[in-house]
Parts: structure tokens; sequence; C-alpha cells
């Protein structure tokens, strides 16, 4: 039996998504990006997320004030803007231009933007506020999503897993890669766990 060290409590959940959280106070207002490791889903009817910021962050006004914002699946293509927007503010510069991102309207916003080029975006409209202790939990609602023309298959199923999608784990980011099985492997015959586990190749020629 393996043995254990006791650790003080803490937010040691891991890996976590990270994520890329573009947002701007107006229309016409500069855009801003803010790495977020504590975003997860909460809800699947209606489809919601929660993100968690804190107070003085400076995209905590933004959101606050516009009520939306949008979370950018990021890859490894863009590891190092991750790390960037996440250790600058944007009360000082601009972050998307010191990283060379480019943002680009995202449908049912009014102000937020996406991030061209991620693998992924979300359409985030603020439900609820509220505050926990060091960070402010945003509820919002997903009312719009975008996925890149790539992680597709000629008969429309999407491989996210082809994405290479960073994580973060306990100030590491990693790669989010191989595929081990999928929702109902456990339970499903022999020739159906093969013929699916072949989309899930690495080699894309496998399945093109």
């Amino acid at each position: 039996m393996n043995e254990y060290r006791s650790l003080n409590p803490c937010c040691m959940l891991s890996p976590v998504p990270a994520v890329l959280v573009s947002c701007r106070a107006a229309p016409d207002a500069r855009p801003n990006a803010l790495t977020i490791a504590w975003a997860g889903t909460v809800c699947s009817h209606p489809p919601m997320v929660s993100v968690s910021i804190r107070p003085e962050r400076y995209s905590y006004d933004l959101i606050a004030q516009s009520g939306e914002f949008v979370i950018n699946m990021a890859d490894a293509a863009h590891a190092k803007a991750l790390d960037y927007c996440g250790i600058r503010s944007g009360r000082d510069e601009d972050k998307l231009a010191a990283c060379g991102l480019t943002a680009r309207p995202m449908p049912g916003m009014r102000t937020a933007p996406a991030i061209a080029d991620m693998p992924a975006s979300l359409g985030c409209r603020v439900t609820e506020m509220k505050p926990l202790g060091s960070h402010t939990l945003f509820l919002a609602e997903v009312v719009s999503v975008q996925v890149r023309e790539d992680l597709f298959d000629a008969d429309g199923s999407m491989h996210l897993e082809r994405a290479g999608l960073i994580c973060y784990s306990h100030g590491v980011y990693q790669r989010a890669e191989g595929v081990e099985g999928f929702f109902g492997w456990s339970v499903a015959r022999p020739e159906v766990y093969r013929r699916r586990m072949v989309s899930y190749s690495s080699d894309r020629s496998d399945h093109s």
C-alpha cells in the first residue's frame, strides 16, 4: 500500500484547464486578456461555467461592468502568451499586442471579444457574482461557442484532443495529451472500443 504525506489545506485540485479570458469594458475600449486556471463547468441545462477572479485584478472591473467575458481554450502554441497574460497587468500595457494576439468578434457578445487562432472560445454572460474571500466567483451562461475548423473530421466529429490544450498543475503548464478511453468505454464491447479509439489517434492520417 502506498504511503501519503499530509499537507495543510490548500487548492490542490490538479490539473485544471488554463484558459485566456478576454474582456473589455465597452465595445470601443481596448480589449484585455487574463489567464485563469480556476474555471469550470457548473451546469449543462442551461450551459453554465464559472471563473474565479481576485477583485484587485484589472479584468475584474471590466467583467463586472460589461457583464460578459469569453473563455479561450489555449493550446501549446499560445502557452507563452498564457503565462505572460497571467503575470502582467492590463493597467500597464496592451497585453494582446505584447503577445501578438488578435481580438476578433464573438457571437452573442456586446463587448467581449474572442482571441483569434485559439482552439475554441466560449462567449459567456454573467448571471451572478459571489464573493468567497480572496476570489469572487463569476457564474455565467454560455451563449455561444466556436471551435476551430481543423479540429473537425469530414464527418463532423469534433476532436479537441488534437488541439494540444494546456492545463495547469501546481505551478506547471502542461499539455493535455493521450486518450485512455471515452465516456462509457469501461462497459463498451471490445470491437466498439477499438473502433472508437482509432479516431483518437494522434496521427491524423489514420482517420483523415
